[in-house]
């Protein structure tokens, strides 16, 4: 029983790390998020002093409508390339999802970020930082699915 709390706890601590990484890409950033493929939400980071827009309740219903739409996407991957990354510019932020797939493009995680509204370069902070992050970390995160 406790060689399962401990591995629980190695694997929370590590999505926790994870976040707080994203989170320190950037002082633009606001939230970062790492959900399952069922859109569970494994762990969040919050820019300090941030106050948040959404309750934990309506968080978790993003993150689980977050992993919904992106196994949509992947469906076409095949013909379209592959997804980097999907955003959406709202009034009080921006937010982008970033899958997390295994070589096969079988979604294991969302990363879920958004961004202060007025970031105007957050597509060079997804593509030049927090992909980068990602795939440094990739191997660690999907054994982390297994």
């Amino acid at each position: 029983m406790s060689d399962k709390i401990n591995k629980e706890q190695q694997i929370e601590r590590a999505f926790n790390e994870f976040c707080k990484k994203v989170i320190g890409l950037d002082n633009r950033i606001r939230f970062a998020g790492i959900a399952d493929e069922n859109g569970e939400l494994k762990s969040i980071a919050e820019r300090e002093g941030l106050k948040p827009l959404l309750s934990p309740e309506e968080r978790a219903q993003y993150a689980i409508t977050a992993a919904t739409r992106q196994f949509t996407r992947l469906r076409w991957e095949y013909k379209l390339g592959k997804i980097h990354y999907a955003s959406s510019n709202f009034e009080k932020l921006r937010r982008a999802t970033i899958p997390i797939t295994d070589e096969n493009s079988i979604l294991s995680y969302v990363l879920l970020i958004s961004f202060d509204p007025e970031t105007t370069y957050f597509h060079q902070l997804i593509t030049q930082k927090i992909i980068p992050l990602i795939n440094e970390n990739k191997s660690n995160l999907l054994k982390l699915h297994e």
